[in-house]
């Protein structure tokens, strides 16, 4: 009995010391606690333009302040027009090709503009990713240097492979009529997905791809890779400039707040192209 009292006592006491008011504003203030912060696009969009325009450049300096500038001759100026290709089309411009449907106009009306801005940009993309494959092989070719044996070419080829057939993919399923409903509706998680995986392949070509050249063109040099000369640093910056704005793209495409609301599910529901199927 003297048990049941004392404990009686002790609840009566703990509920005087912290009354629901109180409990529930340390609830709440723990809760605010672990939300993040609401970031507005509008600004986000501005640091991730600049970060992809500073992509370009640098490649872009590297090429012509290091490398010798640009040709299209099958000399080393015309491999230099690779890597600002392909920053710019794989890197860049896909980048805001997946980041069009975050933007929050493109939340409400009709959804066939904003498709055709997200066509619209992969397959400028795609035309510069080729001219950029195109130089490489050419100055490989011209200069008789082999083809596909380092580990940034695999992993570069497999990234444009699959940047094609993503687009080939999506443009037969949302953009053209003949795609029944539920085959649009079961794809559209999946194109999603290989969008983000694309941009890491992407990221891990690019970095890879410095690497090899820095240690080609600094192997023999008085001031080999490994005691950092200024061209080193450089690219070890262009290299960290495109991993924090692939990061930051990723971040922005898994972010609930960003997504455009499904509202009656209207991109799975008709094709971009009306038509008899």
């Amino acid at each position: 009995m003297s048990a049941g009292v004392s404990e009686s006592v002790e609840l009566r006491n703990y509920v005087s010391r912290h009354p629901p008011r109180r409990r529930q504003k340390a609830e709440d203030v723990l809760h605010s606690s672990s939300v993040m912060p609401d970031i507005p696009f509008l600004p986000f969009s501005i640091l991730l333009g600049v970060l992809g325009i500073l992509c370009v450049g640098f490649t872009v300096y590297w090429s012509h302040h290091w490398l010798d500038g640009f040709a299209w001759d099958g000399s080393a100026q015309m491999f230099n027009w690779h890597p600002v290709l392909m920053v710019t089309g794989m890197l860049v411009l896909y980048g805001a090709a997946a980041l069009v449907y975050r933007v929050p106009l493109s939340w409400q009306g009709s959804k066939l503009p904003w498709k055709l801005v997200h066509a619209s940009l992969t397959l400028t993309a795609s035309i510069i990713v080729v001219l950029g494959l195109v130089a490489v092989f050419e100055y490989h070719n011209v200069q008789g240097i082999p083809n596909m044996y380092s580990l940034h070419s695999w992993v570069g080829l497999l990234a444009v492979l699959l940047f094609f057939c993503q687009w080939l993919m999506g443009f037969s399923s949302f953009l053209l009529p003949w795609a029944p409903i539920w085959f649009r509706a079961l794809y559209k998680p999946i194109h999603v997905f290989f969008g983000s995986a694309i941009l890491s392949l992407v990221v891990a070509a690019c970095i890879s791809g410095i690497i090899e050249k820095l240690f080609f063109r600094l192997s023999k040099s008085a001031t080999p890779y490994s005691m950092l000369p200024t061209e080193a640093v450089f690219g070890n910056v262009l290299g960290m400039l495109i991993l924090v704005f692939a990061l930051l793209v990723l971040w922005a495409l898994a972010r609930p707040a960003w997504k455009r609301p499904d509202v009656n599910s209207e991109d799975t529901q008709e094709p971009l192209l009306h038509g008899a199927r």
